[in-house]
């Protein structure tokens, strides 16, 4: 699914898999860094995450609802809570890979080792 994004008056189109059911708990855990950006979508809850079981570093991205950058944050593993915006109505998970390059790019610069 592509998802468009909008970041201090820029735009960029992101691939993504849409977490639903069991994803939706499982997020990045017990996957490889090589896994895809995932989706986020939240209703009437907080948002917040964690990052047990997450073996690398991702890049949490929370989005308003017209997909507006709230917040943007480099996530690293075993990490116990991370809150979330309170306007922020969907996250995007990026890990930090070689492949997610240009991604990562664009919301934090260039990155020396991935």
């Amino acid at each position: 699914m592509n998802l468009f994004v909008k970041f201090y008056g820029r735009s960029r189109v992101i691939n993504v898999q849409k977490a639903e059911g069991f994803a939706k708990l499982r997020g990045l855990m017990f996957r490889s860094r090589d896994a895809k950006p995932m989706l986020f979508e939240f209703s009437g809850v907080s948002g917040a995450i964690h990052s047990f079981f997450v073996f690398f570093p991702f890049l949490a991205v929370w989005l308003d609802g017209k997909n507006n950058v709230v917040l943007c944050q480099t996530i690293k593993p075993f990490r116990p809570i991370v809150p979330a915006p309170k306007n922020a109505q969907k996250l995007v998970e990026v890990p930090l890979n070689s492949e997610n390059a240009e991604i990562i790019e664009f919301f934090v610069g260039k990155i020396r080792k991935v």
